[in-house]
Parts: C-alpha cells; sequence; structure tokens
C-alpha cells in the first residue's frame, strides 16, 4: 500500500511541474523530454544577449550530484534549473516541486508574481547555498533569474 501512495505523489508531483513548467513557457522540446523521459535541462546567463540559453543538466555530472542528493535527501522533484554567474561565483538553482501537496496553492500564487520555489546551490560556496524563492521569467526558450 506505502508504495502505491509513493508512486501517486510523484506522479502528481510530475503533474505539477510540467504544469509550471508550461506557466514558464519552456521550450516545447524541454517539456517533451522531461515528461518522457525525466530529463533535465538547465538555462545560463552569459550576459544580457546570451540568456536563457538552455544545455542538458547532463552535460554536467557534478551539476547531476547536486541534484539527485537533493532530490533524494529532501524528496522533491526538479523540474528545471538555472545557471548565473555573478562576482561571488556561479549560482546554480533548482527549481523543484515539494511533496507537500497542501503548499503547491501558496507557491501557485507567488508564481503568478514570478517567483518560484528553488534551492539555490553557490558551487564556490556550498555553506551559501540554500532553499527560498527567487524570481524566475520566460527567456529564449529557457529562464533568466530576475531577484
Amino acid at each position: 500500500m506505502e508504495q502505491v501512495k509513493e508512486i501517486d505523489i510523484n506522479e502528481k508531483m510530475k503533474t505539477e511541474a510540467l504544469s509550471r513548467m508550461r506557466s514558464l513557457r519552456l521550450m516545447k522540446q524541454v517539456m517533451d523530454e522531461f515528461e518522457e523521459s525525466g530529463t533535465i535541462y538547465y538555462s545560463e546567463r552569459q550576459n544580457k544577449i546570451f540568456d536563457g540559453i538552455l544545455y542538458y543538466l547532463e552535460n554536467e555530472p557534478a551539476f547531476v550530484k547536486l541534484a539527485k542528493e537533493l532530490e533524494e535527501r529532501h524528496g522533491v522533484l526538479i523540474y528545471h534549473a538555472q545557471l548565473t554567474h555573478t562576482y561571488d561565483g556561479d549560482l546554480l538553482s533548482f527549481l523543484y516541486v515539494s511533496q507537500y501537496e497542501d503548499e503547491w496553492a501558496y507557491e501557485r500564487e507567488d508564481m503568478k508574481k514570478g517567483y518560484f520555489m528553488a534551492y539555490v546551490a553557490n558551487i564556490q560556496d556550498p555553506m551559501c547555498s540554500e532553499f527560498g524563492t527567487i524570481g524566475i521569467a520566460p527567456r529564449n526558450g529557457g529562464v533568466t533569474r530576475t531577484a
């Protein structure tokens, strides 16, 4: 019986993730690959012109390792990530859906204002990584970080 509940919540989380991806207007291929095989992309901001450029997360083994650890340790489903280069180092923001359905309605209200639940991993200084909401907007088929 417990396994049935786990499968049920995993399917609900995936459905919620796809809904969030649609709200971000991610490229159709990104959503299709996530739905079919669980493939995760990340968007990168290199500068104002090259913003929202999409890459496979699997191309970066260190990013994949971080994503798997996050999903296993915290029971979340990552559906997209965003990489920003800053003066203080690289920030990899993992957009996720939690397993707590009762929080989704509040999160959807925040998403209408452009704020999404994320775990922001500071690549150079992991002790400065944290959960929270970040500003995200659609850009070039991917996303850009706004706050």
